[in-house]
């Protein structure tokens, strides 16, 4: 374990191990499914789901490349005319992140990496609507990566719809500026936008890394709250929580 290494690896480099088949595929757990956010809207793409996903690869401790079981497996099967392939998937409902009933309602959106997935559907779902000519509501994203060049997103699409007026982007590249710029950071720099559309019935969401980012965004918030509602710390802390009870403010992470 502290090699990171897995099962057939231990095997390779303990040659005198010979465990029955028949026990070590007993004992083996069965492969879980992978889940990935639908990054599409049935509104523009009716008849396919789109995912984002970024390929995992790294060397374990001792050396060995290691890559990401599901993404790995997924990057060789592009179709082609030649080479068509069926992958068995399944839709879950997440009931817990979703767009509000009205699109009147501002949202804000906290998605760097490939915490975008999500809100590329959002955007697409509201885009729709506003190119049918009905009102829709203020869309903030705030969108971070590495550098600009090589981990941008969905670059055109995002700003094809900024132009279009349908979201307000702010983007962080963090590794493309000597001092280091995160989505955290953006959102300090829009602290007023910020707080006047929670304060106007806005939707906050925050999708990506569990350990980090989601944790720094929450730290902000509640900064936002402090200084701008006027409150204290326990005051600003019963106001977030009052946020997400009311599904307003909706985290979909992961570690």
């Amino acid at each position: 374990m502290k090699d990171q290494r897995h099962i057939l690896q231990i095997l390779e480099d303990c040659p005198s191990l010979q465990p029955p088949i028949d026990h070590l595929l007993e004992l083996l757990p069965r492969l879980q499914a992978r889940y990935y956010s639908i990054a599409s809207s049935p509104k523009i793409h009716a008849r396919s789901i789109h995912v984002c996903a970024a390929l995992v690869r790294y060397k374990t401790r001792d050396g060995r490349p290691a890559e990401g079981v599901c993404t790995s497996w997924l990057e060789k099967m592009i179709p082609a005319e030649t080479d068509q392939f069926k992958i068995p998937v399944f839709v879950r409902r997440n009931q817990k992140f979703r767009l509000p009933r009205r699109a009147t309602v501002p949202i804000i959106m906290v998605g760097p990496g490939t915490g975008l997935a999500p809100f590329r559907g959002f955007i697409q779902h509201r885009a729709a609507i506003v190119r049918e000519g009905r009102e829709c509501g203020e869309n903030l994203l705030f969108f971070g990566c590495r550098h600009e060049n090589k981990d941008f997103l969905y670059e055109e699409e995002l700003k094809e719809f900024e132009s279009e007026g349908i979201i307000q982007l702010y983007t962080a590249f963090s590794r493309d500026t000597d001092k280091k710029v995160y989505v955290q950071n953006l959102m300090e720099q829009e602290s007023l936008k910020i707080w006047e559309l929670l304060e106007s019935g806005a939707h906050i969401y925050v999708c990506g890394d569990a350990k980090r980012m989601a944790r720094d965004v929450h730290k902000q918030l509640l900064e936002i709250v402090k200084d701008y509602g006027k409150m204290e710390q326990t005051e600003a802390e019963t106001y977030v929580i009052g946020l997400e009870n009311s599904f307003r403010y909706q985290k979909d992470v992961w570690s």
